[in-house]
């Protein structure tokens, strides 16, 4: 195990510095190919990267490493992150079994079908998740009645002095003797020890964390994703504890463990040598969708003409949505 971890970081050294100085001498994408290829200039990046930031504001832009910083992005939007996002559930608990099922979903042309995986299955939200954890309502009230109260304090007739027979400090001294408070608790041998586990909250939801990080990849002009694990007590994951969250099919090959371009640590990375392809077809099914409701909103306005009057460019998708 020592020898293949050691392999590992060795790998991933080499890695670190093929990818720089292939990126080095990578140049800076000048003119949009956002439409036919999917790829986006660090411009364009950046506007995404503030309306993403507009309209869900758990994520934000930091500068990272001063060393790190590359001049063609603003000294203080290297990178996109967003901190603490849940994972539920293990890979392992989602394998597929015999009464697991895919579904085919076919498009309304009949072209480029999905799989959904998992169909046979029922939907479990966080509030039947958090039902399983240890520690109900019951659970709390155990440990209070646990705790049992001298039963001879309530019987005993207790005979209430009069204010002026309480002799003053001054005229006493020292040789005041502190009597029993019949309204204390029982002594500590008459009170019984809790069995549970005062952990660090019977009704808080305890799981893996990831912090989510966006960058922009010079070589291949696309945005990058990357993650960052805790577990259940926010100590950072190890890389075999952050493979476990990751399928198999891809751990190892698709994502992989590479140091970070703009920060002094090594992260699980989603390789993006598909990801243009992916945008590009993903556009071209908005794009065909949006300009189906920008005709059908024509005809239902009476085909409204005029310098003025909306133009179908406007209905398409842009690269800052």
């Amino acid at each position: 195990l020592l020898c293949n971890n050691i392999k590992e970081e060795i790998m991933n050294s080499v890695q670190t510095i093929f990818f720089g100085i292939r990126e080095y001498l990578s140049p800076v994408l000048k003119n949009s190919k956002f439409k036919e290829t999917g790829c986006i200039t660090p411009e364009e990046f950046i506007a995404a990267g503030d309306f993403l930031v507009y309209k869900c504001p758990t994520w934000n832009w930091e500068g990272g490493e001063v060393s790190k910083r590359r001049d063609y992005l603003p000294v203080e939007k290297q990178f996109l992150i967003t901190r603490n996002v849940p994972c539920l559930r293990r890979v392992k608990q989602m394998e597929y079994t015999d009464e697991d099922a895919e579904t085919q979903i076919e498009t309304e042309n009949g072209e480029d079908a999905w799989v959904a995986t998992h169909s046979g299955r029922a939907t479990t939200n966080i509030e039947e998740i958090a039902q399983q954890i240890e520690g109900d309502e019951d659970e709390i009230c155990k440990k209070v009645t646990n705790i049992v109260l001298d039963d001879t304090n309530d019987k005993e007739d207790v005979d209430i002095p009069d204010i002026n027979d309480i002799p003053d400090m001054d005229d006493v001294g020292d040789g005041v003797a502190e009597e029993d408070d019949p309204a204390t608790l029982a002594e500590a041998s008459n009170v019984r020890t809790s069995s549970y586990d005062d952990g660090p909250s019977d009704k808080i939801l305890q799981v893996r964390t990831y912090d989510v990080f966006i960058t922009y990849d010079k070589y291949y002009q696309t945005p990058r994703m990357w993650l960052f694990g805790y577990d259940e007590h926010r100590r950072p994951l190890t890389s075999i504890q952050t493979f476990e969250d990751i399928s198999q099919d891809y751990a190892k090959k698709t994502v992989t463990i590479e140091t970070h371009p703009h920060l002094n640590m090594s992260l699980a990375s989603i390789h993006p040598c598909r990801h243009a392809q992916v945008m590009k077809k993903i556009i071209e099914k908005m794009n065909e969708e949006s300009v189906k409701k920008f005709e059908l909103f024509q005809q239902q306005m009476g085909n409204v003409a005029g310098p003025n009057a909306p133009q179908v460019e406007q209905a398409q998708v842009r690269v800052d949505q």
